[in-house]
């Protein structure tokens, strides 16, 4: 038989072993506990999630360097037109070319 005191420690240390074994058991199931609440309560908010976010963040960039572009292509298109008005202004002007009177 085993004495006395080595005894009684080995089953303190059995013990001790199977309270840390609960405890962890206690632990993962707080934790699964506490990710389905969580969860549950960001589901029940409208959040967007990250890659949606990401998505509609890289069209609008894009969107914005296109708007940029095409602002570009008016001014350029306006500039022509305003030149080209000109032009058609100085011929039909008094002072240009003389135009026959009937």
């Amino acid at each position: 038989m085993t004495n006395g005191p080595n005894r009684i420690l080995d089953e303190f240390a059995k013990v001790v072993t199977d309270a840390a074994g609960a405890a962890q058991g206690v632990r993962r199931e707080f934790e699964n506990l506490f990710r389905a609440q969580t969860e549950r309560l960001l589901n029940s908010m409208d959040l967007v999630q990250r890659e949606d976010f990401e998505a509609v963040r890289e069209m609008a960039i894009k969107a914005r360097e296109e708007n940029a572009a095409l602002l570009a292509r008016i001014e350029l298109l306006e500039t022509k037109l305003a030149a080209a008005q000109a032009t058609d202004t100085v011929t039909d002007s008094p002072a240009g070319p003389a135009r026959s009177k009937k």
